[in-house]
């Protein structure tokens, strides 16, 4: 029963802890890029009328809120799961993979930008995450 716990308590610590390094990166963004003029990003709404003003430096930000949450949330999944490190490490990043598929859906974002948030910012993060949690590990 011990197991259970402890990989339950990874599988949910791993998608708090990569949910809050995800949006605390969002909320961070437009103080690192500033949003285009007239572009209203504070609702769905306003983003989606104004994601055709989006160049491609307004995307770094969500990238990498994708790819560090997802990174941060395998990492800490693997790190406190007590069996199948690399299982939880993957089920949080399939969470997460789920959610940025369900975004390209909601949002029209470039197809080149979908296509590189999809494959790259979460089964490649969630597989780092546990790889370095391995090699922190072992060293």
């Amino acid at each position: 029963m011990h197991n259970y716990l402890k990989n339950t308590l990874a599988f949910i610590v791993g998608l708090v802890l990569g949910s809050v390094v995800n949006m605390s990166i969002i909320n961070l963004s437009g103080s690192v890029i500033a949003p285009p003029a007239g572009a209203d990003v504070t609702t769905l709404e306003g983003l989606k009328a104004s994601l055709h003003l989006f160049e491609p430096k307004h995307f770094i930000m969500p990238f990498l809120a994708h790819a560090l949450g997802t990174l941060a949330g395998a990492f800490v999944a693997a790190w406190i799961a007590s069996t199948h490190k690399m299982r939880f490490a993957f089920s949080v990043a399939v969470l997460f993979m789920a959610g940025g598929i369900a975004n390209v859906l909601m949002l029209p974002s470039p197809l080149w930008f979908s296509i590189v948030d999809i494959g790259l910012a979460y089964l490649p993060m969630g597989y780092l995450g546990a790889w370095l949690y391995g090699r922190l590990r072992s060293a």
